[in-house]
């Protein structure tokens, strides 16, 4: 059978798949984060792979002889400025390889002894966020374009090796143990050594492509890149794992070489008390935690993460409202019983007058903001919604949680405006925080069969990005049990985790199945209580930098939310004056103040209410 192969696109990758014989492998392209996800999404069978991909991973092997790496300067992976590093405030990161930036910020954190502001951007954003008090860490060919524009240069790899005096690889081959036998890894090696014989012809073609001489990038492929993989490489590999991990940057992670001795079964126990004490797990530590452990062994584990985070025994909640303003929409999301298509005769909008008792009530009962949320309705402009936020602001002054990812990108595309024009414009108007609603299930495959004129997961992670950036804050959830897998589950917590290393702003987590009643047309996958327990549970445990869990009774019902705090949960989420997506499918749970305290006391815990930001509004009783 024919392998799927990914691989890095840039000219430093050329020289190892050029020549890969393509009746033996099918061949696609793409920048460094984008292989990586294929190869975690199982669209690819090996993959030339950022490092950093595979020890999020956690289940992959290295295939042994050739990579991409450097020893001493490599000229494509750099920070940039034009003063030096030690004035600079700010450094944009270039998003499209995770290695790199995880270089960069243990090389600056060893220099300068803290870390400035991290600015996650596309590869032409960052170079051009340049400026007074700002760098940019560029890399791949946009770095070997540029490198001779700036004053100031850092080259990552060369400060690498002057730090530890080993070389530092960026990519390697990886693919799931047993997957590449023996005569795959003869064919990708034996195109590595013809890929490399070319290296001056391959120079030749790029330059060409580019408008640019020949020279310095045929040099670049012969003496800057190291294409060796041996024992020395493998070395500078697994310091950098160690000291990403010590970083608390990557999970602790083993060079494993394919057919080779070593291995990374590590015992449920290491993994477990590793998780209690903030270190961090890769995709492979989930599912393992997920299929192996006991559901009491996780209850200890995410308990003592919530106490560890926690230490106080208090149980938060808010009082807020949801409100869906109209049930309008056109992305006819098959788990989704709440929605109605345009020009439905059951098609609404909510109008001033009816939105008006509703605020009063929340004001009255001491509620602070509102959860505000509906369909894609293509009526809505932009316009519309400044007028609304700005009304509710004036009259009622309540904190406006509103508009997830797939909403802001619909009137971004509806106005013909950026993400960015339309969170500022919102934002003026009065939005304090989005929530987190839309993610799902954060895996393409996944979002494709259950709403296919969904966002790509990208995009939702696009969204949120530029929100924090902002200095909004938001949730995140997951909507699990359609046609997800286990696995799927873990990519998705991986995918939010490393977000939050980059911005730190979303204040909590939610999870919940999916909600399989009346008006829904997609088949439930996985469920129940226990599913749901084990699933807060391990997010507890993979979610390291997200300092709040929310326990989701509102689906589970009051009973499983008080268990769940006891399974890493140290929120009991929002009363409920009214809740109309998750009720259209058949679940009413209903829960006001009073009643909440009250399960909270009985659950062990204090009670205190909050804002949106997780601050306290008084005393816990």
């Amino acid at each position: 059978m024919m392998l799927r192969v990914a691989a890095v696109k840039y000219l430093n990758a050329r020289p190892l798949y050029e020549t890969l014989d393509r009746e033996a492998f099918s061949l696609e392209l793409a920048l460094p984060g984008e292989v990586a996800r294929r190869l975690a999404e199982d669209e690819c069978d090996v993959a030339l792979i950022p490092v950093a991909a595979a020890a999020s991973l956690g289940d992959v092997v290295f295939l042994e002889g050739c990579a991409i790496g450097a020893s001493g300067a490599v000229g494509s992976v750099l920070i940039v400025a034009n003063e030096p590093l030690e004035t600079v405030r700010e450094i944009a990161l270039d998003l499209s390889s995770r290695t790199s930036a995880v270089l960069a910020r243990l090389v600056v954190s060893h220099r300068l002894g803290r870390q400035p502001k991290w600015v996650g951007l596309p590869a032409s954003e960052a170079i051009d966020f340049v400026g007074e008090g700002r760098a940019a860490l560029i890399i791949g060919d946009p770095a070997l374009v540029a490198r001779d524009k700036y004053s100031h240069v850092i080259d990552l790899a060369a400060a690498w090796t002057e730090w530890t005096g080993l070389p530092f690889v960026f990519a390697a081959w990886a693919a799931r143990d047993g997957v590449v036998d023996e005569r795959a890894h003869e064919l990708i090696a034996r195109a590595a050594n013809e890929g490399l014989e070319r290296r001056s012809s391959i120079a030749e073609a790029w330059a060409a492509e580019h408008g640019l001489p020949v020279a310095p990038y045929a040099a670049y492929l012969r003496e800057n890149v190291r294409y060796a993989f041996g024992p020395r490489e493998q070395q500078g590999l697994q310091r950098f794992f160690d000291e990403a991990s010590q970083a608390k940057l990557l999970p602790p992670t083993k060079v494993v070489i394919a057919g080779g001795k070593a291995t990374r079964i590590e015992p449920l126990d290491s993994i477990l008390a590793r998780a209690e004490q903030g270190g961090r797990l890769s995709v492979g530590d989930g599912l393992r935690l997920f299929r192996e452990a006991s559901l009491f062994d996780l209850a200890l584990a995410s308990d003592a993460v919530r106490r560890r985070k926690h230490p106080q025994p208090v149980v938060t909640y808010i009082v807020d409202r949801n409100v869906n303003y109209t049930n309008v929409c056109t992305t006819s999301c098959r788990f989704c019983a709440f929605y109605r298509p345009v020009g439905h005769a059951e098609g609404y909008v909510l109008t001033r007058d009816q939105l008006r008792p509703k605020l009063q009530e929340v004001v009255s009962a001491g509620g602070v903001q509102i959860l505000l949320q509906g369909g894609l309705n293509p009526d809505l402009r932009i316009g519309w919604y400044e007028d609304l936020f700005a009304w509710i602001k004036a009259e009622f002054g309540l904190g406006l949680h509103a508009l997830s990812p797939e909403e802001i990108l619909h009137i971004a595309k509806m106005e013909g405006l950026s993400v960015t024009d339309v969170l500022v414009r919102l934002q003026r108007a009065g939005l304090d925080s989005v929530p987190g609603g839309g993610a799902e299930i954060l895996v393409d495959r996944v979002r494709r069969k259950i709403a296919k004129a969904k966002c790509t997961s990208d995009e939702w992670l696009f969204v949120m990005r530029k929100a924090h950036q902002l200095g909004l804050r938001s949730s995140c959830t997951m909507m699990y049990g359609t046609v997800d897998s286990e696995r799927d589950r873990m990519l998705h917590l991986v995918k939010l985790r490393d977000l939050q290393d980059e911005t730190g702003g979303f204040t909590a987590f939610f999870c919940w199945d999916f909600q399989h009643e009346q008006g829904t047309t997609i088949e439930p996958g996985d469920g129940g209580t226990t599913l749901y327990l084990r699933q807060q549970a391990i997010a507890r445990l993979m979610l390291d930098n997200v300092d709040h869990v929310g326990a989701s009774w509102v689906t589970q019902g009051p009973d499983v939310g008080q268990v769940a705090l006891r399974f890493g949960a140290d929120d009991f989420g929002s009363v409920m004056f009214e809740e109309n997506v998750v009720s259209s499918a058949g679940t009413t749970f209903r829960m006001d103040a009073r009643a909440m305290e009250e399960r909270i006391h009985r659950a062990g815990f204090r009670a205190v209410r909050r804002n949106v930001r997780y601050e306290w509004l008084g005393e816990p009783s």
